[in-house]
């Protein structure tokens, strides 16, 4: 199954998210955050099946009568608030868990763009996708509804993490596109600090900015039971240890630079939280909802 196919239980969950700005203006401003009655837009777009979780009332009962089945109203409203996301392909972004090789950060990332994606389009927000990649960001302007969803869906599918992202390079190119009261959330390892720097000079500019940082189990439990060769494959640079014998001084090395992180970034005003690749989507979406309620 692909990383942006969101099985109809995740998307019942997601449904009942919101993303917000935190700044009390843009949320006065963008008036459809007032209400987060799903489906109910200004423009009638297209039909789809009742999954579990969808409001009722937005139900077509005519549609039931002649099909006996199911259907909502998805509708399209312009928001002047976009969600834009900035995905990281760079190669250590390809990075997997020994225990399930198949699955990759950058399929976690996948996944948690799919789903921000999907509460964007529920909320009735316009959206945007940057593919930050080696060669040049792709830029993928914020549409609505669930036709511009699918379109920004198809052309991330083949794009494959490889090569050293160039954000020093791009950050500007980011800046002409986001508008001041747009939401930014910035899908990464975090390991680059190019990547970081970007991020700060976009919240200098008064940008709401958050940080998604996506992490391995792996690299949280430091599993390995025996010696191996760690790989970097952006530097190319390699550490040959043994796994027991390094446990203890790179979990608390681990513990201090997360610390570190966010102390930085949320001291420049920019919200950091972080997904391990081993759970649910959601969890990093309510994490930075429950941020914004607690301010």
């Amino acid at each position: 199954m692909s990383p942006l196919d969101l099985s109809p239980e995740l998307r019942s969950r997601l449904r009942r998210l919101s993303i917000v700005p935190r700044r009390p203006a843009a949320l006065a401003s963008a008036g459809m955050h007032d209400s987060r009655n799903r489906g109910g837009g200004l423009e009638f777009a297209q039909y789809r099946a009742y999954e579990r979780g969808d409001d009722l009332r937005q139900i077509d009962w005519k549609l039931y009568t002649r099909s006996d089945r199911f259907f909502v109203r998805d509708a399209e409203r312009e928001s002047p608030i976009a969600v834009w996301i900035l995905l990281d392909t760079s190669a250590s972004m390809a990075q997997a868990d020994l225990a399930t090789p198949e699955w990759s950060r950058f399929d976690a990332a996948c996944q948690l763009t799919a789903s921000l994606i999907e509460v964007a389009l529920t909320q009735g927000d316009r959206f945007g996708l940057i593919i930050e990649a080696a060669e040049g960001p792709m830029v993928l302007a914020p549409g609505s509804g669930a036709r511009h969803r699918d379109r920004l869906l198809l052309t991330l599918a083949p794009i494959k993490a490889a090569g050293v992202a160039r954000w020093e390079r791009d950050v500007a190119i980011f800046g002409e596109q986001i508008g001041p009261s747009d939401l930014i959330f910035i899908i990464t390892d975090g390991f680059d600090e190019p990547c970081l720097v970007a991020a700060e000079r976009l919240a200098a500019t008064g940008r709401d900015v958050s940080v998604i940082q996506v992490l391995t189990a792996d690299e949280r439990d430091f599993p390995f039971a025996k010696g191996y060769r760690f790989h970097d494959p952006e530097s190319g640079t390699a550490l040959v240890g043994d796994g027991p014998a390094l446990r203890k001084d790179y979990l608390a090395r681990l513990a201090g630079a997360r610390a570190e992180l966010e102390t930085r970034l949320v001291g420049r005003g920019i919200r950091l939280v972080v997904h391990f690749v081993d759970e649910s989507p959601e969890k990093p979406i309510r994490d930075l909802s429950r941020e914004v309620a607690q301010r």
